[in-house]
């Protein structure tokens, strides 16, 4: 595994020695897998504090829905749930904090209450403000691949070549983010597994995560619960899909991903620890 490094406003990631568990916390009454179980405020910040208690290097959280289908979410309600659980999480922890959004000025009020990561599914593409803050604050961006929107990603997503149009959408926004002043070491790709796939896509791209690696920066995958998952396995309820998860988590641990994105860290982390020994990492 590559030794790169992530500084989060001080606080540094080592991505050499295993993946690195995100976990996911959203803030919103209809995110597809936990939508509605953490909107309180004090409820989202226990979760918190569990999942890295249980293992996470990263707590991801948002407050828009990112579901097929998805209708936005203003700002000022984005900010509204997602600021002080990142306010009372910073407090009390030194894990970093990345802020999900393809808002500038959600990322903004993030980074002001102590967020110090970018996630942006749009790839700096939805709000032009976002890049300049991102290259201002001097943090992580994670740069998704993604068509359209969420509300109209999974209507007949068609792909020639799925890994290499992703690699190559990639390729063309880590070029735009480094001519807008983020620096390559702090640039993370993630493929959008989900956002815009079919099954088989999804399934295409993991068997090829080392391609991603070509682009030489971090790689992000987020398989956790999805509906490929569900599919496959012929699981309705995402929260059910945990082995699935498990055995999707695996598969990108030993691909060699640097950070995986999560629902359920606890175990998660005790996936990635055994294959990271297995692969003597």
């Amino acid at each position: 595994m590559k030794p790169y490094h992530l500084n989060c406003r001080g606080r540094v990631i080592d991505l050499s020695t295993g993946p690195v568990l995100m976990g996911i916390l959203n803030v919103t009454p209809d995110s597809f897998s936990d939508g509605g179980e953490f909107l309180d405020s004090q409820a989202a910040i226990d979760q918190g504090l569990k999942m890295i208690a249980d293992g996470a290097g990263i707590i991801d959280i948002g407050g828009e829905s990112t579901r097929p289908g998805a209708k936005p979410v203003s700002p000022a309600e984005q900010i509204r749930r997602v600021v002080p659980v990142i306010e009372e999480l910073n407090r009390q922890t030194n894990i970093p904090i990345s802020i999900d959004t393809t808002s500038s000025e959600v990322a903004q009020a993030a980074l002001e209450a102590g967020a110090s990561i970018i996630n942006d599914i749009s790839a700096l593409r939805f709000d032009e403000q976002m890049v300049q803050i991102a290259a201002q604050a001097e943090v992580p961006v994670v740069l998704m691949h993604m068509l359209g929107s969420p509300r109209t990603m999974q209507e007949h997503p068609t792909y020639s070549d799925v890994v290499e149009e992703v690699k190559s959408f990639l390729a063309t926004r880590i070029e735009f983010a480094i001519s807008a002043g983020i620096k390559r070491t702090q640039i993370v790709v993630d493929p959008g597994i989900g956002f815009g796939k079919t099954a088989e896509h999804n399934l295409t791209l993991l068997r090829n995560i080392r391609q991603l690696q070509e682009l030489q920066v971090p790689v992000l995958v987020g398989p956790s619960r999805k509906s490929f998952i569900g599919k496959i396995l012929e699981i309705k309820d995402p929260r059910e899909r945990i082995y699935g998860t498990a055995a999707a988590v695996s598969w990108c641990a030993a691909e060699g991903a640097q950070i995986i994105r999560v629902h359920d860290v606890k175990e998660m982390s005790q996936v990635v620890k055994l294959i990271s020994k297995i692969c003597k990492r």
